[in-house]
């Protein structure tokens, strides 16, 4: 998504325990996981502007992170169906020791969802690997009946906000 926008990066995965800590809000969650995983590069790149991102679905104040099993998918999706749900995404940008953070949120409302459309949508692989088990840039766009806030943050990157602190810390 950067590269889209014009940014030339390179993706270095950071090993970070992402499971909630008891009690934690879905903002204090994604912000805590974006920094972790920004300093955690940053310790084999200190030279480098780094940015930390992870994102959450959250529904009835439920974290909805990535389904274990198609089981999990089906029941995610269910959840998920004819409702409106938050996508949270934390990122956290290092650079020479110096770290900012923000949290953004967006609105999106799924349509009613057959078992039918489920359990497709399930076989298709997609939801595997993807917070509340769709992907809105995917096969999971025809599900999706409005947003509220930016789509990119969606997708698992508030594009706009990010490339605002680029253009600041690089000018």
């Amino acid at each position: 998504m950067l590269e889209a926008a014009g940014v030339t990066c390179t993706v270095i995965p950071a090993d970070v325990d992402e499971t909630p800590e008891p009690g934690e809000t879905p903002s204090a969650h994604v912000r805590r996981l974006a920094r972790a995983k920004a300093l955690e590069v940053a310790r084999s790149e200190p030279h480098a502007v780094i940015l930390g991102a992870d994102t959450v679905v959250v529904i009835d104040g439920h974290i909805l992170g990535k389904p274990a099993d198609e089981s999990e998918a089906r029941a995610m999706l269910r959840r998920l169906s004819g409702r409106v749900h938050q996508v949270y995404t934390g990122v956290a940008l290092w650079r020479d020791g110096d770290i900012r953070d923000a949290v953004d949120v967006t609105d999106v409302e799924l349509c009613a969802l057959s078992n039918d459309q489920i359990d497709r949508y399930v076989a298709s692989g997609e939801p595997a690997d993807k917070a509340g088990a769709y992907a809105i840039q995917g096969l999971a766009s025809r599900f999706v009946t409005r947003i509220n806030g930016s789509y990119s943050n969606v997708v698992g990157l508030p594009v706009a906000l990010v490339c605002g602190w680029l253009d600041e810390v690089c000018a």
